[in-house]
């Protein structure tokens, strides 16, 4: 495992100045790094513990990037929240719980520390390994897709005012989001914000950088038995900043393949557990909660109490809002009760 040797975090601990951290648990990872915890553990090198790591990022006196995972998971969560509230928080694990120390950083983290050199990778001869370097999110792809949907997940509310609930259409002429079981797609954000639990962290060209325009024909005639004959999709437009423009408009259209695949696939996790991390439970406003899953070339965002939406590889900058429907809220809340839940 590249930096684990003992040269390597010395080198590490030697005055390391700490710019953020993250979490990496089963409940709570940079999503960027994959679609569930084993995957994110592999993108580091490291095994996926179940109790998890904390991940310190930081530079040397050299300026040189450091990742220092630990195993002292409540520090980090203390050091996270105590910066989320705008408070100062002196992150300094002890060495018994260094892990590993890795050289580079996984994530993008926009801040440097003061007087010493720019950030810049190891010495490979300390680093004894290639460097840790942030997912490519220049083109849409699945960090970029993940991305995407931590943005909605952190915005839900900008999100959801976008959707006319009127939109969705019921067999008997009425509408309603709760009468309809999928809706369609919207451009979206090809970038998301800075990575899970991460204080002052992600480089400002990682967000909005490839918006693009919903397609009208990514909406196909597919249909699916366990799907309610009177799903119909919306089209939301969105603006080049990676949030919803104003002038957006909702539309319907046919049954979308894609959508029918997640919900499948969605349901399919019920009966046969996914990979660990891959269906999380979050805090919500009211007895609500926020669930977030994510498969092969997609992610789903969704409230409990509400709607959901989906983001997939094969549609670039996209974003498929999915009413509520007969059968959503049984699987969101079959999902909800198999999640991993923040301890």
């Amino acid at each position: 495992m590249a930096g684990t040797d003992e040269e390597a975090v010395a080198a590490a601990d030697d005055a390391l100045y700490v710019l953020t951290a993250v979490l990496l648990t089963p409940a709570k990872f940079p999503s960027v790094l994959g679609d569930d915890y084993p995957e994110a553990c592999a993108a580091l090198g490291m095994a996926p513990l179940a109790d998890g790591y904390g991940l310190v990022l930081g530079q040397d006196g050299d300026g040189a990037r450091w990742t220092v995972v630990i195993d002292d998971v409540s520090l980090v969560a203390v050091a996270i929240a105590s910066w989320d509230c705008g408070m100062e928080y002196d992150l300094s694990p002890d060495e018994r719980t260094v892990v590993a120390a890795l050289p580079g950083w996984p994530l993008a983290v926009a801040v440097a520390a003061p007087n010493v050199p720019p950030p810049h990778d190891p010495d490979p001869e300390i680093a004894d390994g290639p460097a840790l370097t942030p997912p490519d999110t220049s083109v849409w792809g699945p960090a970029q897709r993940r991305l995407g949907a931590d943005e909605i997940a952190l915005q839900w509310a900008t999100w959801r005012e976008q959707i006319d609930d009127t939109e969705f259409a019921t067999p008997g002429g009425a509408s309603g989001a709760g009468d309809s079981s999928e809706s369609g797609d919207s451009s979206a954000s090809a970038d998301g914000p800075t990575p899970d639990g991460a204080a002052n962290a992600g480089e400002a060209g990682d967000r909005g950088s490839d918006s693009r325009s919903a397609s009208d024909s990514s909406a196909g005639s597919d249909s699916d038995a366990s799907v309610g004959a009177d799903e119909q999709p919306t089209n939301a437009e969105q603006g080049e900043t990676g949030e919803p423009s104003e002038s957006g408009q909702a539309k319907q259209q046919g049954g979308h393949s894609g959508i029918l695949r997640v919900l499948a696939e969605a349901r399919a996790y019920v009966e046969s557990p996914p990979p660990l991390g891959r269906v999380r439970s979050s805090f919500a406003p009211g007895d609500a909660r926020t669930l977030r899953a994510d498969g092969p070339g997609w992610s789903l965002v969704a409230r409990t109490d509400d709607i959901a939406f989906v983001l997939l590889d094969d549609e670039p900058g996209e974003v498929l809002p999915v009413g509520r429907g007969p059968e959503l809220p049984g699987l969101l809340e079959a999902l909800d009760k198999m999640a991993v839940r923040p301890l």
